[in-house]
């Protein structure tokens, strides 16, 4: 049950956008369409499941073996972009059909700060294990359902600006501010959700 808690947790509670405010740049620049956004949100889950694995793998084998910790962030931004070419090369040939749908948005993970916050998160056990021992089972999960809340803040927040765009907005509102203050809104929206993971647990008993 614990790590149902803690994917409820990344998906609502601890939203990397709306209440970490990692990856701001793709949530506002890539959500003026629904299928844009769940286009980024397919990539992102995608790369960082897989660069959290990749990640963890050289903390606990290369890093802390070798007293090599002052090297992490250098390490892991270099781990993600070359992650993110292999997968676009990879993607081109394998599967261009896959390719064609994710290619335009894979570049754009590269400078997504969630990533390498989320990775640096889970290499350092720092993140909300629900009571459970910081490990590689527990980091993939948390990785895989930020990642979730991540395509979910994405996608809804894309909706919202489908309707604006389709209403009468004072033009000294238009653009970057509506959608500034719908964010603020949406975060407001996702605070409803805090504490519900200690209310399972609670009537769970645990």
């Amino acid at each position: 049950m614990e790590y149902f808690l803690i994917f409820i947790a990344a998906i609502f509670i601890n939203n990397v956008v709306l209440s970490q405010f990692l990856g701001i740049c793709p949530f506002l620049g890539v959500s003026k369409k629904v299928s844009t956004a769940a286009g980024m949100g397919m990539a992102v889950t995608f790369v960082l499941t897989v660069a959290v694995i990749v990640t963890y793998a050289l903390q606990v084998w290369v890093l802390d073996p070798f007293g090599l910790g002052y090297l992490q962030t250098i390490l892991f931004i270099l781990v993600i972009a070359g992650l993110v070419q292999m997968l676009e090369m990879v993607l081109k040939k394998i599967s261009p059909s896959l390719y064609q749908a994710l290619g335009v948005f894979l570049p754009l993970i590269t400078t997504n700060c969630c990533v390498l916050g989320v990775s640096l998160s889970v290499a350092g056990g720092t993140y909300n294990t629900q009571g459970l021992e910081p490990n590689l089972l527990t980091g993939v999960l948390y990785a895989f359902s930020t990642a979730l809340g991540f395509a979910l803040s994405m996608v809804v927040f894309a909706g919202l600006r489908e309707q604006m765009a389709l209403v009468r907005i004072p033009k000294s509102m238009q653009g970057m501010a509506i959608a500034l203050i719908t964010a603020g809104l949406l975060a407001m929206a996702f605070m409803g959700f805090s504490g519900i993971d200690h209310g399972i647990a609670v009537a769970l008993g645990l």
